[in-house]
């Protein structure tokens, strides 16, 4: 199933996971899918490493997993920019062989270790060159806040209005921690010609130093509310997990209260967290 086809229906409730390091990806991955299934998510994504890492290749693999042997809807990342045309059209493929129907297509980020080609400079590129090779419902990633590499706010809405009309179906957006971002970003978005469904990207905070590494990489905003909970936890792991999963929840139920078109849950492999907001949400999500 394309996942667009959902959100005529209730506001979706999706999971990211990644491909965990090791020689046998699918047998460590296992318990988090199978945890997360208990959940009745609308889809779960898979991350695609940037680096030369074998994770990279697993992406689709455990994306086939998912939809064939879980038998929940799959989305497999696709990052553009070190690939070249023949690369991506194998990897196409596979997905078609495979079932899989849904592609995050993104730019990718740079990699000093690496040359990049020069085959999908921008996402819309390669959001271009899928459409024309399959017939895949295709995700485009979206910032709130403005990506870290764009010179101004509405520059970034002008390039995310070309990803739409280069063929995006729908938009995911990069992790956010001040809702009010996140409903001027949607306005923009409006203006701008933007009409597909936009999923807010929440990631539940787990320790102070992931959440300085996120912000140190992108352009992200905290607000004093958060700052709080990052100071006066940051020595108490456990005390950090709860307040994280409470300030996940309290945006999320915010944003549902506002309309949002569903929400993406980047679970960092951990499906006791995905499993808490779940339950304080569960109901909200079909009201």
């Amino acid at each position: 199933m394309k996942t667009l086809e959902l959100y005529n229906t209730k506001s979706i409730l999706s999971f990211e996971i990644f491909p965990p390091q090791g020689s046998d990806p699918l047998t460590a991955i296992h318990n988090t899918v199978q945890k997360l299934k208990e959940l009745n998510p609308d889809f779960i994504s898979v991350t695609y490493s940037a680096g030369k890492s074998e994770n990279k290749a697993n992406t689709f693999e455990i994306a086939s997993v998912i939809k064939n042997h879980y038998g929940i809807e799959s989305v497999a990342h696709l990052p553009g920019l070190h690939l070249s045309k023949r690369a991506v059209l194998k990897i196409l493929d596979y997905c078609k062989c495979s079932g899989i129907e849904n592609i995050l297509a993104l730019r990718g980020d740079t990699n000093p270790a690496l040359t990049p080609h020069n085959d999908f400079r921008y996402a819309s590129d390669l959001i271009s060159f899928i459409k024309e090779n399959g017939d895949f419902n295709i995700i485009g990633a979206c910032y709130p806040e403005g990506h870290i590499e764009s010179p101004t706010i509405i520059e970034d809405i002008r390039n995310l209005k070309n990803k739409v009309d280069a063929g995006a179906d729908q938009l995911i957006t990069q992790l956010f921690f001040d809702n009010n971002s996140f409903y001027s970003f949607r306005e923009r978005a409006v203006i701008a010609g933007i009409n597909v469904p936009i999923k807010a990207g929440i990631m539940p905070v787990m320790s102070k130093r992931q959440t300085e590494r996120m912000v140190a990489l992108n352009r992200i905003k905290l607000p004093k509310k958060f700052i709080s909970i990052m100071n006066k936890y940051e020595n108490n792991p456990e005390a950090m997990r709860d307040a994280g999963i409470a300030y996940a929840v309290d945006q999320i139920v915010d944003l549902i209260t506002q309309g949002v078109d569903g929400i993406h849950l980047y679970t960092m492999n951990n499906a006791y967290i995905a499993s808490q907001i779940y339950k304080a949400i569960n109901t909200l999500l079909v009201a």
